[in-house]
C-alpha cells in the first residue's frame, strides 16, 4: 500500500504531468519535423536552391515540443523543483497539475503531426511555384493556432493552482 501512496502522491502526479507535456509534444514535433524533412529532401535533391524555403516549413512542427517544454518548466517552477525549494503537494494539487499538462501534451502531439502534413503539402507548392512560399507557410501555420490555444490553456490552468 505504501508504494501506491507514493505513486499517487501530489509531487509524483505533478512531475508525471510535466513529463507528459515534454514527451508527447516532443514526440509529435520529432515525428513532424522528420516527416517534413523527408519530403524536403526529395525537393532539395532536385533543386538545391530551395533549401532555405523548405527549411522554414520543416521548422514549423518543432514548435509544439517547445510549448510542451515551456509548460513543464512553468509547472516545475511553480512547485519549486526549478528555482526554489520543492513544496510537498497534496494528491489533489498534483492531480490538478497533471490535468493542466494534458492540453499541450495531447494537442501538441496531434497538432505537430497535422502541421507536418500541411507543411509537407506546402513543399509540393514550393516545388511547382517557388514564389508561393508564403501561402505554403500560411497553410501550415493555421494548425499552429490550436497548439497555441492548448499552450495557453495549460499555462492558465497551472497559474490558477494554489500551492
Amino acid at each position: 500500500m505504501n508504494i501506491l501512496n507514493a505513486l499517487f502522491s501530489g509531487n509524483v502526479l505533478a512531475l508525471t504531468g510535466a513529463a507528459l507535456a515534454v514527451i508527447l509534444a516532443g514526440v509529435g514535433s520529432a515525428k513532424g519535423v522528420g516527416l517534413v524533412g523527408e519530403t524536403a529532401a526529395g525537393l532539395v535533391s532536385e533543386e538545391p536552391e530551395s533549401f532555405g524555403k523548405v527549411l522554414l516549413l520543416q521548422a514549423l512542427p518543432g514548435t509544439q515540443g517547445i510549448y510542451g517544454l515551456l509548460t513543464a518548466f512553468v509547472i516545475l517552477n511553480k512547485i519549486g523543483i526549478v528555482g526554489g525549494t520543492a513544496v510537498e503537494l497534496t494528491t489533489q494539487q498534483g492531480f490538478l497539475f497533471f490535468m493542466a499538462s494534458l492540453p499541450i501534451a495531447i494537442v501538441g502531439y496531434l497538432s505537430a503531426i497535422a502541421q507536418a502534413r500541411a507543411a509537407a503539402a506546402g513543399i509540393g507548392i514550393v516545388a511547382k511555384r517557388p514564389e508561393e512560399l508564403a501561402k505554403a507557410i500560411t497553410f501550415a501555420a493555421m494548425v499552429e493556432t490550436y497548439a497555441v490555444l492548448a499552450l495557453l490553456a495549460s499555462i492558465l490552468m497551472v497559474f490558477g493552482i494554489r500551492v
